[in-house]
């Protein structure tokens, strides 16, 4: 036997340890930074897919408050036209934070005559502020549709912010590393398993049929 071919065989070993070393590596790494999101969106697969069946009742709060007279003034004497989208004016802002608790009182406005409105909605529910011009009076109002509405809205990421947006995008690409990962551990275990192309290949075959028979 040449020492060429040789080297080749004792290099076989050693690249496959290397890969399952390798494979193996970034397959828990993956799977354990999406375990609790994966279960999250797993459960709230369920309970979307379920939204009909589960029942919840809306909460509505409502608080009502004064503006204080110099900020009541400033409103009244903003140049803000009507019909326009605009945010509230800063010391505005700051006082609906600290009495009302809005933390996203900076976002856009919708300006009319009458009145100012702010749209507050957020995960598992909405909520909104309104603010009149010539009076200076506020209507606060909060409606609260439950935690399963909370986490149904976090898995499509309704309402949710930039920051869970890229969370979603990570976790994806988590996921997919995961997957990718596992597909190619198969591929070399699979030698040793008779069963693991045919449970893969049902994997594939049932969802496109349950696609091409049953969605219309």
């Amino acid at each position: 036997m040449s020492a060429t071919l040789r080297t080749e065989q004792e290099s076989a070993p050693q690249r496959r340890a290397f890969w399952l070393k390798t494979l193996h590596r970034w397959h828990w790494i993956s799977s354990a930074l999406c375990l609790i999101s994966l279960i999250l969106f797993t459960a709230t697969g369920i309970t979307l897919n379920h939204a009909a069946q589960i029942k919840a009742k809306p909460v509505v709060t409502t608080q009502e408050r004064e503006l204080p007279d110099a900020l009541q003034a400033e409103l009244a004497a903003s140049a803000v036209p009507p019909d326009t989208q605009a945010p509230l004016p800063a010391h505005i802002q700051d006082w609906l934070r600290t009495e009302l608790g809005i933390t996203r009182a900076s976002r856009d406005a919708e300006w009319s005559e009458a009145e100012v409105y702010l749209a507050l909605p957020r995960p598992g529910g909405d909520g909104w502020v309104s603010l009149e011009r010539d009076s200076g009076a506020v209507t606060y109002e909060i409606t609260d549709r439950g935690w399963i509405a909370y986490f149904n809205d976090l898995h499509k990421g309704r309402d949710t912010g930039p920051a869970w947006a890229w969370f979603i995008d990570i976790f994806a690409v988590a996921c997919l590393v995961f997957a990718i990962t596992g597909l190619f551990l198969l591929q070399l275990h699979g030698g040793n398993r008779p069963a693991t192309w045919p449970v893969v290949g049902l994997g594939v075959i049932v969802p496109l049929l349950l696609a091409l028979l049953f969605i219309h």
